[in-house]
């Protein structure tokens, strides 16, 4: 995180992935290490935010697999991410059941409400902090609403590889994931957080 517009930037690049993925189907092993340089930023961020700091063996629990299925992966950069990141969830959900940790199960959320798109501000209040504590306080949200967070604005997923990573629909998760921010926002006492702000949302918790 650390940066703002990082997410942006990532999808961006998606087309530059998607064709190092395609090299390194074909064999081609420094393309394989440009996919792994361009995903692994993001997927550790999203790790971090589900382990802690256990994220580092995870995430190479991961791409070991990654790396064992990558013949069976189809489709362009954006789709690499979002398989990538539902393998690394996998993997860590595993980690929490053998260390006995379990995720806080939170009741999913059937509201999709229409709100709007990402809100900037609530992103760059995130990214204003160090990496370290904002990872800290997004570990403090309700689970789906971390998670959200975290393939959204850490993974840099679209809302629709997040919500394939989730299993949810589409607006399920771009309200858990606006909820979070916000509730992030108020934490950190950014502006959009305060009552009269026209980009804050009006529903209840």
């Amino acid at each position: 995180m650390g940066q703002g517009g990082e997410p942006r930037r990532a999808r961006a690049h998606d087309g530059e992935l998607g064709a190092a993925v395609a090299r390194a189907q074909e064999g081609d092993e420094s393309a394989f290490a440009v996919a792994y340089r361009m995903v692994q930023p993001g997927l550790l961020g999203y790790l971090r935010g589900i382990v802690g700091d256990d994220a580092e063996d995870v995430a190479s629990e991961a791409w070991l697999e990654i790396a064992r299925d990558l013949g069976r992966f189809k489709g362009d950069g954006a789709g690499f991410r979002g398989w990538t990141a539902t393998i690394a969830r996998h993997r860590a959900l595993d980690h929490l059941r053998r260390v006995r940790v379990r995720p806080r199960s939170t009741a999913l959320e059937q509201d999709v409400l229409d709100l709007p798109g990402p809100q900037n501000t609530y992103e760059q209040a995130l990214e204003s902090l160090s990496t370290e504590r904002a990872l800290e306080l997004v570990r403090s949200l309700p689970r789906d609403q971390a998670e959200a967070v975290l393939l959204r604005v850490v993974a840099g997923l679209d809302g629709p590889s997040a919500a394939r990573v989730l299993g949810k629909r589409p607006g399920a998760v771009r309200t858990s994931a606006h909820r979070g921010l916000r509730r992030l926002a108020a934490q950190i006492g950014a502006p959009a957080a305060t009552k009269g702000d026209p980009s804050a949302p009006g529903e209840p918790e």
